[in-house]
């Protein structure tokens, strides 16, 4: 298999999460080949090893949703796209009834705009102890909303706790962590920039237990 490791093979597949992102691991592939990256550089851009995006890529692994926006900068393409769904291009409307919730690391989000587009928004739950520890450094800017409860927002060496109402707009090159302060989670609408580009990168710090990056 590409990018694997003699030892890779000798594992057996993990079974991937019940009802979580059953399209995914096709499309990583589809969507790297179409960059034109191989296994490794798409791995070092994003900040992972080979043998893990190549379980990624073959369901053996689920992305947490920082994996899942690190590799759709990389590939110049949308989280949409990346978990095969469908939502008619350039729709200037997206009703309720068509936001799907989807799960990715632990968080929950719903698509909030339509794909295509220059900016990529979504409706993010962020539930408590998930993935508090992951640092993202990647070009763009971003934008956030909080709708329910607390979130804490590390910019830099500076830390801030945003309650119900407070926003913040910031570049996204300065390292960035995002954790729910409350036991509940947090609700908050996201806005991030995509850069359509194969050579955008985003670092990802910290990562799961049992995880190599």
């Amino acid at each position: 298999m590409e990018g694997m490791s003699p030892s890779e093979g000798t594992h057996p597949p993990e079974p991937p999460a019940d009802g979580e992102l059953p399209a995914v691991a096709p499309q990583l592939r589809a969507l790297r080949r179409r960059a034109s990256l191989t296994l490794e550089a798409a791995a070092r851009a994003a900040g992972l090893s080979p043998a893990h995006l190549s379980r990624l890529e073959t369901g053996q692994r689920q992305p947490s949703l920082p994996m899942l926006l690190a590799l759709a900068r990389i590939y110049g393409t949308t989280v949409s796209e990346l978990l095969g769904e469908t939502v008619a291009d350039r729709d200037a409307v997206l009703r309720a009834d068509d936001m799907e919730p989807t799960k990715a690391g632990g968080w929950t989000y719903w698509q909030a705009g339509a794909p295509g587009r220059s900016m990529q928004a979504l409706r993010v739950h962020v539930p408590y102890g998930s993935q508090g520890d992951i640092v993202r450094v990647h070009p763009g800017e971003e934008w956030l909303y909080v709708l329910k409860g607390r979130l804490r927002l590390r910019l830099g060496d500076t830390a801030h706790l945003l309650a119900p109402g407070d926003s913040a707009h910031f570049d996204s090159l300065t390292p960035h962590r995002i954790a729910a302060a409350d036991h509940d989670g947090a609700d908050l609408l996201f806005v991030h920039t995509l850069l359509q580009s194969p050579t955008a990168t985003l670092c990802l710090g910290s990562t799961a237990p049992g995880e190599t990056s």
